[in-house]
This record gives structure tokens, sequence and C-alpha cells, in this order.
């Protein structure tokens, strides 16, 4: 019974086919949640996918409705060892965004996992079916070599993540009692590079709004009134040209966080983006001057045009449009506050002489969160995952990208440890969907040997209670 025996067990079952075998099995349940029409699909991978995965683990599993009528299921999974030993609450999501099923290149199938070279290809194998199954195909490892885990692990899996999350903060500020743990970790989101292991420790906060112009009720000739009607496709883009220079540097001030805490900047500084073979080349010029690369992107806020319309773009026609709207967003990190954006963005537009657009907030917005890269449930993550692989681990105190953390870390109050196990160009939420063999393997091997470690001496939790 040892921490190795634990790693080649993982090495083992993945080497024989069976992580292959289980994610191909769940990949093909169309778990599409923004398709209301799938909702049966997401009921069924947790009642004959998962459940019959974790029972004969020791785990009690309870399928729970969502409180929001547009959100689907929940199932928590809990298995209970002792009093005296952590707990530890783990996450993943069953759902899926569409399949997208005709764009597909030939001899792919969003609902077939499908390996070529080291690709592994099909809908949900990097978002987020991939990445829950080896954590969870690490605990059987574990639970096999060990013949207990040593903690008390409570997993749950939502099914409406692609769908904004809708009922989960809901459900745990509910259901507080079925999440005693000390400790939250789960997997999400890209590593760093690909062969880099990675944890991160929350995520950058999503905000999106439109902004709109709405000169006159219709299109009228270029020709006869061309000079003579304001354009709002051109007034709108002044308007958005005043919110950044010309090479994307903030300018409204309540866009703009302080300053980069000293724990953070350190972490993040030195940090390179690396996105594997087909990742766009970096812009070195774009952004907020003097900062790195990893500062941009995981200590500083971005604001982005998502769409922008005006007249009509498919079938042009010579007309001065009688409007024009750009859908935006807002990447935003602790501790900037998304309530003071409009109003903040109001102040600047009117300065600019710009009242006439208007500001048309989401109703949903995703909190920003960040985990002190000094707490002590860090350094112990980070020191499980280096002894595995002997490599340098990359910390993040936050995903560039937007996750419901805030739900884990501030409605149930946990320190959130995030080991993604997949990489930056892994077309997710695109056809093509894939995750890398060699990443896969060594993500299994990781996981058992944390999970190991979560069950011998020496884990923050065990220290405090002693």
């Amino acid at each position: 019974m040892t921490r190795t025996g634990a790693i080649a067990r993982a090495t083992d079952y993945f080497d024989s086919g069976g992580y292959f075998d289980d994610l191909a099995r769940r990949v093909a349940i169309h778990t599409e949640s923004q398709e209301l029409s799938q909702k049966p699909e997401l009921y069924r991978y947790l009642r004959e996918e998962m459940a019959p995965t974790l029972e004969p683990l020791g785990f009690t599993c309870e399928i729970f409705d969502n409180p929001v009528d547009c959100g689907g299921p929940f199932l928590v999974a809990r298995r209970h060892e002792s009093d005296n030993v952590p707990g530890v609450m783990s996450y993943g999501h069953g759902d899926v965004v569409r399949g997208y099923d005709d764009q597909w290149r030939e001899g792919l199938n969003p609902w077939v996992l499908t390996k070529e070279g080291n690709r592994w290809y099909g809908r949900g194998t990097a978002d987020n079916k991939g990445q829950h199954s080896i954590n969870i195909a690490a605990m059987a490892c574990v639970l096999k070599e060990r013949g207990a885990l040593g903690f008390n692990p409570i997993i749950l899996i939502e099914t409406s993540e692609e769908s904004g999350s809708p009922g989960l903060r809901e459900f745990c500020a509910a259901h507080k009692e079925l999440f005693p743990a000390d400790v939250f970790i789960a997997s999400d989101g890209p590593r760093l590079a690909p062969d880099r292991p990675t944890v991160f420790l929350g995520s950058r906060g999503a905000f999106n709004f439109d902004l709109k112009i709405e000169s006159r009720a219709g299109g009228h000739h270029s020709g006869n009134w061309g000079g003579l009607l304001a354009n709002p496709g051109i007034i709108l883009a002044h308007a958005i040209a005043c919110l950044t220079s010309a090479t994307g540097e903030i300018l409204v001030p309540e866009w703009r966080p302080p300053a980069i805490p000293e724990s953070v900047r350190q972490a993040v500084a030195t940090l390179e983006i690396e996105g594997g073979e087909e990742a766009p080349e970096i812009d070195p010029g774009w952004g907020e001057p003097g900062l790195s690369e990893g500062e941009k992107v995981f200590a500083w806020n971005s604001f982005e045009v998502l769409a922008f319309k005006t007249g009509n773009p498919e079938k042009p026609v010579n007309a001065i449009p009688p409007r024009a709207t750009a859908h935006c967003h807002i990447r935003f990190v602790v501790p900037c506050d998304p309530a003071g954006f409009v109003p903040g963005l109001r102040r600047h537009l009117d300065a600019h002489g710009f009242s006439m657009v208007e500001i048309v907030p989401s109703a949903a917005t995703m909190a920003a969160t960040r985990l002190d890269p000094d707490h002590p449930w860090v350094r112990w993550s980070i020191a499980s995952l280096a002894t595995t692989t002997g490599k340098d681990v990359a910390v993040l105190p936050n995903l560039g990208g937007s996750i419901p953390n805030d739900v884990f870390s501030e409605v149930l109050g946990l320190p959130t440890i995030w080991v993604p196990h997949s990489y930056a160009s892994c077309s997710q939420h695109a056809p093509d969907e894939h995750i890398l063999e060699g990443t896969s393997l060594e993500a299994l091997q990781l996981m058992a040997g944390l999970f190991w470690d979560l069950g011998a001496p020496g884990t923050p939790a065990r220290d405090t209670a002693t």
C-alpha cells in the first residue's frame, strides 16, 4: 500500500483502455444543457452513468431537482469514513454546449470518442466530462491501493454550467449541510501549457452588456440623406473607441483594478502563456502597458467587443442605418465591484459627448474570486503535484476565464484549488473539441498522488486539528 502503487494503478487503468471506455460512454450522452429538449439526457447522465460509477466506490448518491426551472439536476455523492479525517469537496459538470454536429471535420462525430494520434476528440472531452472522469478514477485507484481514502469526499455534479449554472448558488446555499468540507479540489479549464501542471485558485469575473443607439425608425437612402443624417454605426464606433486606447488599455477609471498584490504579482509575473500547437500568436503591444503576459490575463481587467452590428451586414444596401448595437464584456479580477461598471461607463460616455448611447447590462454576472497563493492549502497542493512529476507547477491566483467558483469560496466558505487537465487550444465550445492523451495520463497520475496525500498526515486540515 504505497503512493507509488496508487499512481501505478492509475497508469494501468489508462494504458488498459479503462479511461477511454469510461469517457466514450459519457461523451455518447447528449447532455446539451442549452437545448431544453435534452433535459432528460441530463438526468440520464447522473442516474445511469455517474451514480453507477460512484456507488461501487462506497458513495451514497442522491439526485436533486434544480430550484430554478431552467436548470438541470444535481448529483451529490458522499462517502464518510471517519469524523477525524478531512472533508474534501470536488465538483464537475456533466452538461456540454451544443454539439454542432454538422460543423465537425470529416471523420469526427461530437458524440463518438475518436482517437487520432495524441488527440481524443468528442464533445465534453475537455469541458468537463474528461476532467471529472479523471478525478473520480484517481480516487478509485487510491481506494483500491489503500483500502480507504483517508478523507471524506463529497462530489457535486451539476448539469447546467454551460447555461450559466442557474440554481447552483441557491442549491448550495439551501443545502450547506451536504458539504462539510475543509477544502475544495476540482478540475476545469486549461493548463498554462499542455505539459505543465497548473493550479488556479479562483477566476476572473464576467460582466456582459450591450451598447445601443436608436437614431430613427428606419433606414434612409445614403444618396439623398448622406451628410445630413447622423450615422449610428459611426457614432457607436467612436463611443467604443473612447473606452480604451488604440492598443486596448482601459480608459474608464471604474474599470481599472487597484494595484496588483505582491503575492499575486510574484505568482504570475514570469508566466508565459502557451496554448499548444494551434494557439494564436500573442500581440505583444496589446493591453495594459507595463504588465507581463501573465499579469494581463490573471491579474488585470480586460474589455472586449464581442459583436458589432449596424445595417444589414449579410446583405448591405445603400441606406444610412437607423440603429447600431455592440455586445461587450469585461473580465475582471478581485477586488473590482461590477456594481460600479455601468455608472462609471455612463459618466465616461457622457463626459465624451455620447449621452445618446444606451447601456443595457446583462442580468447574469459571474463574480471574481481569488485565493491567496500563500494559503496553506495552496502550498500543500503544489508540493503534492511537484512530488509526482518533478515539474515546476504553474500557480494562477485566478483563471483568466470565468467559472462559478464564488459559490464554493463565498457561499460554502471553502479554500478553492483547481487542477486543470485540458489546454488552451482544446477547441472547447467549438467543433473538434479534444483532449491530449499525454496530458490526460499525467493528470490521472497527478490526481492519484494528490488524493493519496489527502489521506496521509500533513494536510492543513490535520495540522489545524492538532
